[in-house]
């Protein structure tokens, strides 16, 4: 049943009387959990158990990175993009432990944005905020693109027809619209239309196809493997692998999508640490094993300009077309499940930005029989599918990349200072050796970000001016904080 009721009142505050008060302004970690699930007119349904929630980070984040970006890090790296995908682990597994530490403190639906608002305030909130906007909308739109390229190669193998390049191909890579790569996120979008309890079942289904896709991989790949392949391990030098590291961080995007369900978990102070971990465990497991029989199976050279290279790879070590097909086929159920879960994911980031006033309320509005923000859903999936439609994928990678890291590096500060300023707070996970691990995981992140290009930061620096513009055009002075202080 819906409850309607509206959400917990401000309480009382002192007006800041300053600019830089205003943007310092915290929202207190027991509002933030209070105020969870309300939305304009409902509530989200708590409907999701460990199961679900570990499947929506797994869903989120086995796809792309490991059928479409290994073939753009593979030249990059040699055969030690292995050492790559450890790289990228080390630092997602730094800011995994951050997150499980704050998921267990403050379940909501905000993620890293909401843990922001509650320890360094609300400019660095929105600053985070709109960082998950580039990675989760723009991954989705990478996603997509990643997901129209197997597509051909299924249609390829079983029919012997590609969608024209016109037709399958963004403006910049000589078509005129990559049709597939707006057709998903659509498809995307009607799931999550549905309520959050139908698009997890159909998240599960499609997370099974798409492990049981990378096992078999493992399984043909093997029987090809040579080991001669792996003489020259690092041949473009340790550069060359870091430069591979940031490039497949992008692999690792989603792990903390299970956060983005904190208002819709059943029991979410248990159950969000342990999804969060239990994924990424899973994933990074998996990464390291295909990467591996990979570039055994195949000279490293010949990854140079493959995009789907798990599936050529398959068919020339089989010498048959019937296993690289089988395996198209279960990559393009298998990146769906990621479109599927990071959309979702922006949908509930931008509903607890909506609630907070820093984007329009409109945003945050329940449909009273999904209990989904539909309005949101519609808008976030017409956006990332122009994007998909239009943007080459390597663009949209990076850009990915780079803004993910910058949230991930803010919610390893966001632990330290949950700490020092409230360590009465209940936490049912702790990061290990104190501040250590943290520091650790900013560093990480810092580091590949600097291992990207400067056009990647150019973008980057241009997305931020443009968040910053319109956080002091509109969500500065219509925060519900603000109005708190105008009226307090």
């Amino acid at each position: 049943m819906l409850d309607q009721g509206a959400p917990p009142q401000d309480p009382t505050r002192t007006a800041p009387t300053s600019l830089l008060g205003g943007l310092m302004r915290r929202k207190p970690v027991e509002r933030l959990v209070a105020e969870g699930g309300h939305g304009e007119g409902g509530t989200l349904r708590r409907s999701l158990g460990l199961w679900q929630l570990t499947m929506i980070s797994i869903g989120a984040t086995l796809g792309t990175g490991i059928f479409v970006v290994l073939g753009d890090a593979v030249p990059e790296a040699g055969p030690a993009v292995t050492l790559a995908f450890v790289i990228a682990g080390l630092t997602a597994l730094f800011s995994a432990l951050s997150y499980a530490e704050l998921a267990g403190s403050i379940p909501v639906a905000g993620s890293s944005y909401s843990y922001a608002y509650a320890t360094m305030g609300e400019l660095v909130a929105w600053v985070c905020g709109w960082c998950l906007v580039l990675e989760y909308g723009v991954s989705v739109a990478a996603v997509a693109v990643g997901w129209g390229e197997y597509l051909n190669e299924l249609l390829d193998g079983t029919i012997g027809v590609t969608i024209p390049a016109a037709l399958s191909s963004a403006p910049g890579e000589g078509g005129i619209v990559n049709l597939p790569a707006l057709i998903v996120v659509l498809l995307a979008m009607v799931f999550l239309l549905g309520g959050a309890r139908e698009s997890a079942r159909a998240n599960t289904i499609m997370v099974a196809v798409k492990m049981f896709a990378l096992v078999l991989f493992c399984a043909v790949g093997f029987t090809g493997f040579k080991s001669g392949n792996y003489a020259d391990f690092m041949p473009m030098g340790m550069a060359g692998v870091s430069a591979a590291g940031a490039t497949l961080f992008f692999s690792y995007i989603g792990f903390d999508a299970a956060s983005t369900a904190g208002e819709e978990a059943k029991d979410p102070k248990k159950d969000l640490p342990r999804a969060i971990m239990l994924s990424l465990i899973i994933v990074t497991a998996l990464y390291v094993l295909v990467a591996g029989v990979a570039v055994g199976a195949w000279d490293w050279k010949k990854f140079d300009g493959s995009e789907a290279s798990l599936a050529a790879i398959m068919n020339d070590v089989s010498g048959q077309t019937f296993w690289g097909t089988l395996l198209a086929l279960g990559a393009v159920i298998s990146i769906a499940s990621v479109v599927l879960t990071v959309l979702y994911g922006q949908t509930r980031i931008l509903f607890a930005m909506s609630r907070d006033g820093l984007v329009p309320k409109a945003l945050g509005r329940i449909h009273p029989k999904t209990g989904a923000p539909r309005l949101n859903t519609v808008v976030v999936s017409l956006f990332c599918g122009a994007l998909a439609a239009l943007i080459p994928l390597g663009k949209l990678v990076d850009a990915t990349s780079i803004g993910t890291l910058f949230a991930f590096a803010l919610v390893n500060i966001a632990v330290i200072v949950l700490r020092v300023k409230r360590p009465e707070l209940e936490r049912t996970f702790r990061v290990p050796f104190g501040p250590v691990l943290p520091v650790l995981g900013f560093g990480f992140c810092a580091y590949n970000m600097f291992s990207l290009d400067s056009i990647t930061w150019v973008v980057f620096g241009c997305w931020m001016a443009a968040g910053l513009v319109f956080y002091f055009s509109y969500g500065y002075r219509r925060s519900r904080l603000a109005v708190a202080d105008r009226t307090s």
